[in-house]
């Protein structure tokens, strides 16, 4: 590490020893590091996902499995349940996966990126971060905001996402072999507080006096592709209620939400609108439209009620669920404001 890059790497821990944020899977600056189970846990759920919005799912997972036995011993539902609103569910189904591998390994976690990546659902990110905040290794951590901080810190011109073999290379000559979890914490807080993506505080930077980028306009950096634009898809979903109870199906294992309770559709995906039918016969009302983003394409789905009553040919891919218990069935967002809006129609949740 040259002269330069270990000045910048000296001033963002000095920084972060004073002003490092306080989160519940974190050990204090400069402290023992905290427990693999913990770190991985809140890496897989904050992957794409705010730590406000982590913050409290982390809390209730960790009160209610409080080691990586526990969790690989739950029910697949009640997992899928308890992950529920949080988003993007095939972390959910993959940190089942991975649980029940470190379980049979008598629950240590690998502590070497190698192991980690060999593990279900750990990418390149997810292995460095947990290698470095658990186990202490110099491991070079990118997520969004890191990213944002070494394109700005070296002034990298290049557009997303041909820049981001520069950004790693620079990143890695900056990663120190003492404290490196510490430094990627740093580097986070860094970009989530200071050097954000909106108006940077540069006055309060601890590396305003080595950013490259600062007297260009740091907010240039990272530059980025012209966005393509988004796919919408259209699909419906079926509402079908009666003595204060609703059907439910559970959706395949693989897919969009997959393994989710959910109401009944036509058969959306990624790739196209839903062709499906009514799952029976009978009268059917437009509910109202739920406007949903995902990743890669925005979803249009048309809520249908039922307005009838003979349900004989439902069949028992599904189950009756009690209304007043929707918050107990953990549906996937998109589902759950399907659920808001037929509920707000009293005469049909009855």
């Amino acid at each position: 590490m040259d002269a330069s890059a270990a000045m910048i790497c000296q001033n963002l821990l000095t920084w972060y020893d004073g002003a490092a944020r306080s989160l519940p899977w974190r050990s204090p600056p400069g402290s023992s590091p905290p427990e693999p189970y913990r770190v991985w846990l809140s890496e897989i759920m904050l992957q794409q996902t705010t730590t406000a919005a982590v913050a409290p799912y982390f809390a209730r997972f960790l009160a209610r499995w409080p080691t990586v036995e526990a969790l690989a011993a739950a029910d697949d539902a009640q997992v899928m349940a308890a992950w529920a609103g949080l988003g993007y569910y095939a972390r959910a189904r993959n940190l089942l996966a991975c649980a029940r591998v470190v379980a049979a390994r008598g629950g240590v976690f690998p502590g070497d990126e190698a192991g980690l990546r060999a593990l279900p659902g750990l990418g390149a990110y997810t292995a460095a971060a947990v290698a470095a905040i658990a186990f202490g290794r110099r491991a070079t951590v990118i997520d969004a905001n890191v990213e944002r901080v070494i394109a700005r810190l070296y002034a990298i011109a290049d557009p997303l996402p041909g820049a981001r073999k520069a950004i790693r290379a620079r990143a890695e000559a900056l990663t120190p072999a003492v404290r490196p979890g510490d430094f990627a914490q740093a580097m986070m807080d860094l970009g989530a507080t200071i050097c954000t993506a909106r108006s940077p505080r540069c006055l309060l930077c601890p590396l305003a006096s080595a950013c490259a980028g600062r007297a260009q306009g740091a907010e240039r950096f990272p530059v980025k592709a012209a966005k393509k634009p988004r796919p919408v898809r259209r699909g419906k979903a079926w509402w079908m209620a009666r003595g204060g109870q609703v059907w439910l199906v559970r959706r395949a294992p693989r897919g969009m939400l997959g393994g989710m309770r959910a109401l009944p559709d036509d058969g959306w995906s990624a790739r196209g609108d839903g062709q499906g039918d009514p799952p029976i016969d009978g009268i059917w009302q437009a509910g109202g439209v739920v406007h949903h983003s995902f990743t890669h394409f925005d979803l249009d789905l048309q809520l249908m009620l039922y307005s009838g009553n003979d349900y004989s040919r439902l069949g028992a891919e599904g189950e009756w669920w009690a209304v007043d218990r929707l918050d107990e069935a953990g549906l996937p967002t998109l589902f759950a404001k399907a659920a808001r809006i037929a509920l707000a129609r009293t005469d049909w949740g009855e």
